[in-house]
């Protein structure tokens, strides 16, 4: 989980102990409190009240509370204060010592699972998860559209989350919005049906407002936000001339205000008074386009006036297509005015095909190292456990598979697919979502993250939006050094074999600097299916530059079910099996082997007096 998702957050220590395991995670965007009596704590703040009256306080300005006290002390410190679940904050509890995290209050709606699971990676502890959709991996239909943006209508939330509790058809019926939550685990294990099944609860996903609301059949309502407003006005037209045609046209065409995605118009009114507080106040994107491009659109009420005016035909019509990017209207352009509110206001409706998310998409590129969990970074871990989309080449997301969470949208594609893995993710985070792209070993080296960096450049990326975060792993030699002893203590570099993206002549003059150097020296891809003369030119390089008995490791799935070791010479390494998951170790002139070891020295003894 991005801890930011919940922020502010505090975190409430009674005791040294509690606050010394605390303090591993009050860096994270956390603030940790302290009373006075257990002494300076670095990096913590200080309260002088009673606890009871600190929390109270923090109570209305935090969204996530961390507790490192007694799981009934907690209890008896928020239930005054507990009001419903959509509106109170996360509540976490971390026993003294830090080895459980307790997910207490509010578990979806206020992402204190998400929260458990996150501080339980960074203190390497067991989060507990009470909820049912959290230990039964089924769909949260609370926050089920959060990902997309999706704004919650009316509905019976509590009864319809209990009949996919107790595993009951729940039929689903969406008119918009994206279907990417059908693939996940969490849909395809429950009952939720795409099908009509009469007098069954029903989850609505739809532009439309309450369509069933029998009282005993419950059901419940999301909104995607696909409606796009073109919007033309006066100079001068109140904010409330604005909302309130906005407000009669979808009460008369039959849409949910909810489901506005935003407001087009010419970039003349980018600084209309009224449409800027409008789209303020009700969290719309204002989105403004020139005169040539609103002029380019057909539109079936075109004007002579208002093209005399500001140089198009065409100003709502014309913008809620292009905003939309749709080739038909919801509904034409209506005129409104009142004797009440200064100007007059045009108002048409368009629908997108993909909803606006309102979220800033952030891409985490994540080194899974040799695939083990505990060679995974803790913080590589909690990104792939909290990304809403998981990205890689199929068989690194089967070594992730604990990982996964039963709800996130799970993407795996052919060890050939790297573009088009890179351009998915890139899509879905532009979109909104947080996309998580993983490699085996390092994802910087020989991996996805300068690929997606390259792809982001060529679409103008301006090194902001999306965010892009990466997450280191252990590499292929790393891990193969580590199995060997210490073959790599001495100046050392790498270099790929596979001369799909880079010349051969490139790569045989790397070869030459890197034998004739006496580096030791990682080979990378050595042999394919389809490539196997390349890793012989390579050792018949070395073989120019060194002496025939340097020691050679052929490491192949370090660290895996299947892992093979192998310690050899440099004219006997061609004998040795080797494919695409090999990692070949060429020793230097001072590298030796002894026994199952393989050690490079550094040069300490040679300097002792």
């Amino acid at each position: 989980m991005n801890l930011s998702e919940v922020q502010p957050i505090a975190a409430i220590a009674t005791t040294p102990i509690s606050a010394k395991t605390l303090q591993k995670i009050y860096q994270n965007g956390i603030t940790l409190w302290v009373p006075e009596s257990i002494g300076d704590i670095g990096g913590a703040k200080v309260y002088t009240d009673s606890l009871k009256t600190h929390v109270a306080e923090l109570w209305k300005t935090h969204r996530g509370l961390i507790f490192g006290l007694a799981t009934g002390a907690v209890v008896r410190l928020i239930a005054p204060l507990l009001q419903h679940k959509s509106c109170d904050p996360a509540v976490v509890v971390v026993d003294e010592t830090g080895k459980f995290v307790i997910s207490l209050c509010s578990g979806h709606q206020g992402g204190a699972d998400k929260l458990t699971q996150a501080i339980a990676r960074l203190l390497n502890a067991t989060p507990i998860l009470t909820g049912t959709a959290s230990t039964l991996g089924l769909p949260a239909v609370d926050i089920l559209g959060n990902p997309f943006g999706w704004q919650k209508g009316v509905g019976n939330w509590t009864e319809v989350s209990a009949a996919v509790a107790r595993n009951e058809p729940v039929q689903v019926i969406q008119e918009a919005g994206s279907t990417l939550w059908q693939s996940t685990a969490s849909f395809q294990k429950s009952s939720l049906t795409l099908e009509t099944t009469p007098n069954t609860p029903a989850i609505y996903i739809t532009p439309h407002p309450c369509q069933c609301l029998t009282p005993h059949i419950p059901s419940i309502h999301w909104h995607p936000r696909v409606l796009w407003l073109g919007i033309g006005c006066e100079r001068g037209t109140s904010r409330e001339l604005i909302k309130s045609a906005i407000t009669q046209v979808c009460q008369e065409y039959q849409f949910a205000e909810q489901a506005i995605a935003g407001i087009a118009t010419i970039d003349l009114k980018a600084d209309e008074v009224g449409l800027v507080e409008l789209c303020r106040d009700c969290n719309f994107p204002l989105r403004t386009f020139s005169a040539d491009v609103l002029r380019s659109v057909t539109v079936p009420n075109p004007s002579k006036i208002v093209d005399a005016e500001v140089g198009t035909p065409s100003v709502a019509e014309a913008a809620a297509l292009c905003a939309a990017k749709a080739q038909n209207l919801l509904v034409a352009k209506q005129i409104f005015r009142a004797a009440e509110f200064q100007g007059a206001v045009t108002v048409a409706i368009a629908q997108a095909e993909q909803e606006y998310t309102g979220r800033a998409g952030r891409l985490l590129l994540v080194g899974i190292g040799p695939g083990q969990l505990d060679q995974i970074t803790p913080a590589a871990q909690a990104a792939i456990a909290s990304a809403d989309a998981v990205i890689g080449y199929s068989l690194y997301i089967d070594l992730v598979a604990p990982l996964l969470q039963p709800h996130q949208i799970i993407e795996a594609l052919p060890i050939t697919q790297e573009r088009q893995r890179a351009q998915r993710a890139i899509s879905l985070a532009q979109w909104g979502l947080t996309v998580a792209v993983i490699s085996s070993g390092d994802i910087g080296i020989y991996g996805m993250a300068g690929l997606v960096l390259e792809e982001l450049l060529l679409q103008g990326w301006d090194g902001k939006t999306p965010n892009v975060e990466v997450f280191p792993g252990i590499t292929a030699m790393q891990a193969a050094a580590a199995r060997l002893g210490a073959p790599l203590m001495h100046d050392f570099c790498a270099i790929s074999l596979s001369d799909l993206l880079t010349p051969w002549e490139v790569i045989e003059k790397r070869l030459h600097a890197a034998a004739q150097a006496d580096f030791v020296t990682a080979l990378y891809n050595p042999r394919s299916q389809t490539r196997i003369q390349q890793l012989t030119s390579a050792i018949e390089i070395f073989l120019q530059y060194r002496h025939p008995q340097t020691p050679v490791a052929v490491v192949r799935s370090a660290y895996r079910q299947d892992e093979q070791i192998t310690l050899t010479t440099l004219e006997k390494v061609l004998d040795v099996p080797v494919d695409m998951l090999t990692t070949v170790l060429i020793g230097n002139q001072s590298t030796r082997t002894q026994g199952d070891w393989m050690i490079t020295p550094r040069g300490y003894n040679a300097v002792l007096p």
